[in-house]
């Protein structure tokens, strides 16, 4: 018999920024850091022989809670990956409920005929997650093994375990990040232990715990996802200047000039480099919660990707909204070959300070402003790994 925890990879960027993240390869966020310390005291003295993770960074990097400190190799294996979602791919989920309806709740159900181009199926799923983990168990037999996997994929082998077929696993819990099954493995014989167990995550690093999607039916809707459409500085300059007013006001004051024309103009040269990315709106539903401008030229050189504005609407704050600008930002910029998301930030704007720190961004330096010195933010997005 061989014992098997199969482990699902920590808060990683799709969480974070509500966004589909199959094969797309993201990142573990701040909070993942957490949960991945979390997870490496809860085996700290159990016994392991061999860990093996998908090939994505988020189930590579989960792994170190194990496979560091137990002196093991990583062993990478595709079959354990999330499922492959095609076209579908780091596209928020707010566009799809706005433009891909149908599938979505097919998805959202694992229904037998859900697939989009390029993407699998969820009986795909079931059969390669089935194969890897009894093919893992006949290598390690009389041994215990970590596997390190997708919140998707490990759902579809609990429900094969069960004689569950797509269609049939909507009664099927959900697994937080960094949650633990235990299997035990015998021949062709599975059975579940015990499984999605978090019990080592506080509730206050628990991803599951701030999240509502889960809880309710119609899934993911219940969530507030974010959509971003482009802004037509063109048409549109008067709803950009809005913004940028207001944002100066609750940032100076209603004393202190506001230079329409000079923003605009900054607006306008951002926005010819690419009318369709460099100036969006961030949507809820129809309403216009946010705007996200982006220089695609900027810092350029340097490797960075450079955010002259991000704005959320105040009707819209304090929903926790504002990161899903900072996850548009990303899927824009890494794309380009950028590593560092950047922006400036007035040191005496303690709100927006608090918000960029709580998201990974990181003073480096000063650059001069129109009234003082501004803090230069930076945060992140390559791919060299984190000591978990």
């Amino acid at each position: 018999m061989t014992r098997v925890y199969l482990i699902r990879h920590a808060e990683a960027e799709g969480n974070l920024y509500r966004r589909v993240h199959g094969w797309y390869n993201s990142l573990i966020t701040d909070n993942g850091y957490r949960q991945i310390a979390a997870l490496r005291g809860r085996f700290a003295d159990v016994p392991i022989d061999a860990v093996y993770s998908s090939d994505l960074f988020r189930t590579k990097t989960t792994a170190g809670a194990i496979y560091l400190t137990h002196g093991l190799e990583l062993r990478t294996l595709p079959e354990l990956r999330e499922i492959g979602v095609g076209e579908w791919e780091d596209r928020t989920w707010g566009e799809l409920e706005r433009t891909d309806a149908v599938r979505l709740i097919r998805f959202n159900h694992s229904a037998p005929d859900f697939q989009v181009r390029g993407g699998e199926t969820f009986d795909q799923v079931q059969q390669r997650m089935k194969r890897a983990v009894l093919s893992l168990a006949a290598a390690h037999p009389g041994q215990t093994i970590a596997l390190f996997s997708h919140g998707t994929a490990i759902r579809c082998l609990q429900g094969a375990v069960r004689g569950l077929g797509p269609g049939e696993m909507d009664e099927l819990g959900h697994s937080d990040n960094t949650a633990v099954t235990c299997l035990e493995v015998e021949g062709e014989y599975i059975r579940i232990v015990f499984e999605n167990d978090n019990s080592h995550l506080p509730e206050e690093i628990s991803t599951l715990a701030r999240q509502k999607w889960w809880k309710q039916e119609g899934g993911r809707s219940a969530d507030a996802n974010l959509w971003f459409r482009p802004l037509d500085l063109e048409s549109q300059a008067e709803l950009y200047s809005a913004a940028r007013h207001d944002a100066w006001v609750d940032i100076c004051g209603p004393d202190v000039p506001f230079d329409r024309d000079g923003f605009l103009k900054d607006a306008m040269r951002c926005w010819k480099q690419d009318p369709g990315k460099a100036i969006c709106c961030a949507m809820r539903g129809d309403e216009i919660a946010g705007v996200l401008q982006l220089d695609l030229e900027r810092d350029r050189d340097e490797g960075a990707g450079y955010i002259p504005f991000l704005y959320i609407l105040p009707q819209f704050r304090r929903q926790g909204l504002g990161v899903q600008l900072i996850g548009q930002a990303v899927s824009t910029f890494r794309p380009l070959g950028r590593t560092t998301l950047r922006l400036c930030c007035a040191p005496d704007n303690g709100r927006a300070q608090r918000f960029y720190q709580r998201y990974g961004f990181r003073k480096n330096g000063q650059m001069p402003g129109s009234r003082q010195p501004l803090d230069r933010l930076e945060k992140y997005i390559g791919y060299e790994p984190k000591e978990p």
